[in-house]
């Protein structure tokens, strides 16, 4: 019987007695099951904490429930809720508009409450790392570190000013010249008060009971697997003896929980065992048990204490500990575990190793010591642990003066991912001599596990520490630890010149200790050298949010009047409490499936034969549902939803398994046979060059004459410039469920889409009904970017046809790894130029030819292509200019629509282009920019009238906000001091183009209704996927029917209300439903307009209750035709967009020239923003598609086979910025005095043009590389590819290190 106390929504204090807990099921599972929680548990965010006697944030999908015996649970809703009370975590966070979509905000709000129970008063170093674990797409991480340090002893009031000033300086940051300037976002007054006595105490009933179970052995048992938790240590060693293969654990982060036929028939969990938590200073003892966080703790408390001569392999320790996977996986793994699991790429083993650590072993036969070294590592037989033992300690001994430890990593970010290379070094020399006696140079993420350069230390034994033995060690390395050119992993030549890189900086870090000990004896270290010391890392970012309020410019504004104010999002306390319902939260209904689907593992091929039959006889499977089962048509005319005949991409939909539950369906799934004939695919752009494989015909522009331009031209340049893709990544995975109705065959489908008339549009198709029988409903959606405009209806398709074979509801939610696999992303670019330019930096005429991988389908390609053509210009005037499009059909899956639409592609070629020009010409890159932007009015090459003259503004803003020429003398300053470490700085200006190149795409609808009690309903098209949409629409009704908004509602968007809704996208959802809205509201005001004269003095009450008895319909509906657009491709003319939005970012960065980590220091962004009607949302807009921006271009990278299959399907393997990526100081200023006659409201669609912006960090590492090169002596006409990871800069930054890499070719 498993007993534990919850603390959640209505159950506070609620004891959880499981009388058949199932040790295979994991807290997560076991919560949806009992419907507990009403908001979407992720293995991303964190849910909750749990207290033996500190607080724990963990993973609810890592955490047996077994392991919970005795615990306290508290999920997000027992920290604070709308129906009992809100906490202090969840107010700041919602106040200070710490979240957009609202999908990982649990997640944040439990991360902090762990952190503030265990530390009333934490420091910012303590909050940032409390967030490492914690991923968000949404918001670029600013507001949450804001109002998350409110909460930390250092003084944090400036911080949320907002100013980037101290609060006793009365300068403000803004124009002087204009009026309303205001910064910041939230005003820390208006905080409730932090009151730690108001919080749950650790239950005393679980105290009690821990007291009299003490002696007891907890023992859970499901069909197949059994739990068993012993008290003591000889109980457990008795226990595997018996089960020698029985796994033991405690963190369960290592466990595969995903295959339904892989499970342990015994599992022991030894966390009661005092001897395994056990640590004590004076035996230098760790308890095995003990975990990763209390490790580091520890460590913090113990070195202080210590002699530093003793400390140096605990501060190796430590070094690794910060920055080892995230808080809730270091709450939760042990160090034992962690030990034992060997995995390659574990950063404590190689220090361990070489620190000779010891492990204390025991068996019901004995005790006995082993050493952790590099054949333990390895597994080698006479050095690993027996099956029939455990170990209970870890010994780690104690340094000595004459010793140097030191550890290295890097990853590919710089917190909470795998190391790509990790080290453990140490020397020991003789006593006050630098002459070795004793070396260990461990590796990771080189073999399956760590490597040790044993033979290569055994040769420097003896040798002196100086650079003939350095220059010795690197050969030696190389030559013995090999990676050959297939190593899994790839990144051969980058890893190899880690592992001499490594070294290097630890020959350096002992040099400089030797120094420090003998400074008579030993040489400082030149500037140069101690260059190379130290890591990146990033300190505590500070926000800087300056913008012009529209109450304080127009006098006549009504105080009352929301528009223009920094309002809280409308559902920003319910994201953080846990209450906003996403699909996946709706309670299941009477008789629910679950459905899993099965895939293509072929990227083109024949399908010979589908065999169900296994699949069928799976307990709980209902059916199996194929192609045949669709009873109209089977997707579209470019895309089947169930593959057929053919299979043209790994991870195609072939058919779905529908089961009583979710792992019986996936069960299910792996026992159908599919039969393949292979055809041969084309996966690259290059491929489908050689094959002539396009989607659509060539897009072409032209304008002026290129020939006679080349002619004119003093030099001329061609490059190229490759751009990966990028995975969405949003935080909820598509998912939908599909209930049909008694009657008529209609059918309610919930579905987290940006477009709900494809969605109900398709599955009627599918279903051969007519639309008017299919409601679709969607209240939120936990983040989209663009990738949930066309595949959600195909998943709707397959749910609904499921549904209608088997007449019960089915709910789809796609895992992580599937919609990973299922789904494409952005479109992968490669780009030709051929620019011909004067001396002075001139760009007389460019010819460009641009190519972008779109997959097995149509999907958005055609679109993608042409918006590239259209706005590869970006902010320049080229007089002479040709661009080609070609969108390449590949067998991978389809990419489609993403933030920005082409233009982060297009965006970055051409300012490739500049930086090509300005480095052929000597010129600075902000003096080519400037003499080719656009001035005055202007065309572009499709004949678009425009005027530039808020692109000057916004330049000239950035360069003044950002200091930059101050600041760029001061980066070539700190070069000339630098050898191993460079800064770089970039400004880049921008012209984006918003909206569609169509007028049917800007229609939209509204309905508003009054009822008798004066309260308001509003609706429309638009989808809110965390802009804010809503928001901003009670916005806009507040101020045209002039009623607060606690009068206004917005329930969800619904096809039954709103029909015919175009998708929510292109920057312009907003604006084109506040249209509609503004237009329903009128009208229903104008139609009480005779109400109003006679009672000009009644209340809104009043005038409804009278428009009633008049017989005056209170409920209208809005529309808005839609922004007159178009484009001829024949003409080569026409007016694509309503508008244009302009802006400029600043960047700074130091890189690191030995690893290629790099950070991010500052960026200043401007954005000509208009007349904002929310500018906290429109700040937060822009801050969360500038680091987007910065995932793409420097972090997210995506890999496939060479058969074509994805391989970065996780986030293990495919990272996102996270907190340690944004820039220490971010600034954004909104530009003041600025109109636009088109928008409602002279605003403007702020939703994607932040994204580009991020290139600017691109172009500082850039600046930072070519600083590098330049003092190594290498040509600086280089082309960095898109995403600039930590690889492609460690190797453009080529040394003698990277020489040396090359030097043994055959040691690849």
């Amino acid at each position: 019987m498993l007993k534990c106390i919850l603390l959640e929504e209505e159950k506070l204090n609620c004891c959880v007695i499981e009388r058949q807990a199932d040790p295979e099921e994991l807290l997560l599972y076991y919560l949806r099951k009992e419907r507990i929680l009403l908001f979407e548990l992720c293995c991303l965010t964190p849910q909750f904490s749990f207290t033996p006697q500190r607080h724990h944030p963990a993973n609810s999908c890592l955490l047996p429930i077994c392991s919970l015996h005795g615990a306290a649970v508290t999920t997000v809703e027992g920290v604070g809720s709308l129906k009992n009370r809100i906490n202090p975590i969840q107010e700041r966070l919602a106040k200070c508009h710490g979240s957009q979509c609202g999908f990982c905000t649990p997640g944040m709000v439990m991360s902090m409450y762990a952190l503030l129970r265990n530390h009333v008063k934490p420091s910012m170093e303590q909050i940032i790392s409390a967030l490492d674990g914690n991923l968000c797409r949404c918001t670029g991480y600013r507001p949450i570190i804001d109002s998350y340090a409110s909460f930390a002893k250092e003084q944090t009031c400036c911080q949320l000013r907002g100013t980037g000033q101290c609060c006793l300086d009365q300068e403000e940051l803004g124009c002087s010249s204009s009026a309303g300037i205001r910064s910041g976002l939230c005003n820390p007054a208006e905080f409730l008060p932090v009151d730690p006595t108001q919080e749950f105490i650790f239950p005393p009933e679980l105290m009690r009971m821990a007291q009299e179970q003490q002696r007891k052995t907890l023992i859970f048992c499901s069909k197949r697997t059994t739990w068993i938790s012993p008290s003591t240590l000889k109980e457990l060693l008795e226990l595997k003896a018996k089960y020698p293969k029985a796994p033991v654990v405690v963190g369960n982060t290592r466990l595969n929980k995903n295959d339904c036929d892989d499970y342990h028939p015994v599992i022991l969990h030894p966390l009661r065992i005092p001897e395994m938590q056990v640590f004590s200073i004076t035996d230098d003892v760790v308890g095995a048990a003990c975990c990763l966080a209390q490790l580091r703790d520890i460590l913090m408390e113990t070195i202080p204490k210590l002699p530093e001569e003793k400390t140096k392999i605990y501060q190796a320790l430590l070094q690794q500990l910060r920055t080892l996977a995230g808080e809730q996986i270091r709450s939760m793994a042990s160090l034992g575990g962690h030990i034992v699991s060997r995995g390659s790429a574990w950063d404590l083993n190689p220090i361990l190793s070489a620190g000779k650590s010891v492990l204390n072993l025991a068996s019901d036969g004995g005790k006995r010591q082993i050493f952790l070294n590099d054949q333990f590592l390895a597994g080698h037989k006479h050095a690993d642990i027996e099956p029939k033992e455990v170990i209970v300690s870890v010994l780690i001994p104690y340094s000595t003066k004459d010793e140097f430890i030191s550890a290295f990593r890097q990853a590919d970010r710089q917190k909470n991912a795998f190391s790509v290379v990790n080290a453990g070094l140490r020397v020991l020399f003789s006593p006050g001599t630098d002459t070795i006696v004793d070396l260990s140079i461990l590796y990771g993420g080189i073999g399956s596990t760590t490597l040790s350069a044993r033979k290569s230390c055994e040769k420097l034994i003896g040798r002196q520490w100086n650079d003939q033995m350095l220059s010795e060690a690197c050969k030696l390395v190389l030559e013995e630890i090999s990676l050959p050119p297939s190593a899994s992993g790839g990144k051969v030549e980058y890893r190899r010149t880690l592992l001499v890189s490594f070294l290097f900086r630890f020959y350096l870090e002992v040099l400089h200790g030797l120094h420090q000990m003998y400074p008579f004896r030993y040489a400082e270290l030149s500037q140069d050298k101690m260059s190379a010391l130290g890591v990146l890392q990033s300190g505590v970012p500070q926000g800087v949010q300056v913008y012009q309020v529209r109450f304080d410019v127009d006098p006549g504004q009504s105080p009352q009047d929301p528009v223009g104010r920094p309002i809280m999002h409308q559902s920003g306390i319910k994201h953080t409490t846990g209450e906003a319902v996403y699909i996946d939260d709706i309670r299941p209904v009477d008789g629910e499936l679950s459905l899993a689907v099965v895939t293509s593992v072929k990227a083109h091929a024949k399908i010979k034969s589908i065999d169900i039959s296994e699949a069928l006889q799976v307990p709980g499977v209902i059916n199996v549902i194929t192609a045949k089962d669709v009873p109209g048509k089977n997707g579209n005319d470019e895309e089947e939803a169930f593959a057929k005949d053919k299979v043209i991409c790994v991870g195609q939909i072939i058919c779905a398994v529908v089961a009583e539950t979710l792992t019986q369906a996936k069960c299910g799934a792996k026992k159908v046979k599919i039969v393949y004939e292979d055809l041969q695919p084309v996966l690259t752009i290059k491929d489908a060059i050689k094959h002539n494989s396009y989607i659509t015909k060539e897009r072409k522009l032209e304008k002026g004459d290129i020939e006679k331009g080349f002619k004119s031209a003093d030099k001329i340049i061609e490059g190229e410039l490759h751009m990966g893709g990028q995975e969405h990544f949003y935080l909820e995975t598509n998912s939908v469920l599909v209930i049909p109705r008694m009657e008529d065959k209609e059918m309610d489908v919930y579905v987290s889409t940006q477009h709900a008339t494809d969605v109900q549009k398709l599955v009627a198709s599918a279903l051969n009904l007519q639309s008017n029988k299919i409601m679709c409903h969607t209240k939120r959606v936990g983040g989209a970017f663009g990738g949930k405009i066309t595949k959600p209806s195909f998943f709707a398709v397959i749910a609904a046809v499921a549904a209608n074979k088997t007449g019960r509801p089915v709910r789809f939610a796609l895992e992580r790894d599937m919609d990973m696999l299922i789904t494409g992303g952005r479109h992968p670019f490669f780009g030709k130029y051929k620019v011909g330019f004067m001396k002075d930096g001139r760009i007389m005429a460019a010819d460009f030819q641009c190519y972008i991988n779109g997959g097995c389908t149509k999907d958005e390609s055609e679109l993608v292509i042409e918006y590239i053509v259209l706005k590869v210009d970006n902010a320049y005037n080229i007089p002479n200019l040709r661009v080609r499009g070609h969108a390449c059909k590949t067998n991978l899956p389809s990419n489609t629509a993403f933030r920005g639409f082409g233009f982060p592609q297009a965006g970055l070629f051409v300012e490739t282009c500049i930086v090509a020009v300005a480095t052929k010409t000597g010129l600075p890159h902000e003096k080519v920019r400037e003499i080719n932007m656009y001035r005055g009015v202007n065309r572009t090459a499709f004949k678009e009238k425009f005027d530039a003259e808020n692109l000057w503004k916004c330049w000239k803003e950035c360069l003044v906000k950002s200091d930059y020429h101050s600041r760029n003398t001061k980066v070539e300053e700190f070069n000339r001091k630098n050898y191993w470490k460079k800064k770089g700085i970039a400004i880049i200006p921008m012209k984006f183009s918003v909206g569609f190149n169509a007028t049917y795409f800007h229609q939209a609808g509204a309905l508003v209704h009054i009822y008798l009690d004066g309260s308001v309903l509003v609706t429309h098209g638009g989808i809110e996927l965390g802009q804010g949409i809503h928001t901003k629409m009670l916005q806009i009704a507040s101020r045209e029917l002039k009623i607060p908004l606690s009068y206004i509602h917005f329930c969800e968007t619904s096809s039954t209300t709103v029909p015919n809704g175009k998708y929510t996208a292109g920057s312009v959802g907003t604006e084109i439903n506040a249209r509609a809205v503004q237009d329903a509201c009128q009208i229903l005001w104008k139609r009480l307009d005779p109400i109003r004269r006679n009672n000009p003095k009644g209340k809104w009450e009043d005038w409804i209750s009278e428009a009633h008895k008049k017989s005056i319909s209170l409920s209208a509906t809005g529309y808005f035709k839609g922004y007159v657009t178009d484009m001829n491709w024949k003409t080569k003319k026409g007016h694509a967009f309503p508008y244009f939005l302009y802006g400029a970012a600043c960047s700074e960065v130091e890189i690191d020239c030995l690893t290629g980590a790099h950070k991010n220091i500052r960026t200043d962004i401007v954005m000509d923003a208009s007349f904002s009607i929310n500018p906290a949302i429109d700040i937060g807009q822009i801050e969360g598609a500038f680091i987007q921006g910065v995932g793409l271009y420097t972090l997210e990278e995506i890999y496939f086979s060479p058969e074509g299959e994805q391989l970065t399907l996780s986030p293990d393997t495919y990272k996102i910025p996270a907190v340690c990526d944004i820039p220490e100081q971010f600034h954004v200023y909104l530009l003041p005095n600025s109109c636009n006659s088109i928008a409602i409201y002279s605003s403007k669609g702020v939703g994607e043009a932040g994204f580009f912006l991020g290139s600017s960090v691109f172009f500082a590492i850039r600046d930072a590389v070519a600083a590098a090169r330049k003092e190594r002596g290498l040509p600086l006409d280089f082309t960095l590819n898109s995403p600039l990871t930590v690889e492609r800069i460690r190797m453009a930054c080529d040394d003698i290190f990277t020489k040396m890499v090359t030097v043994f070719p055959f040691l690849l």
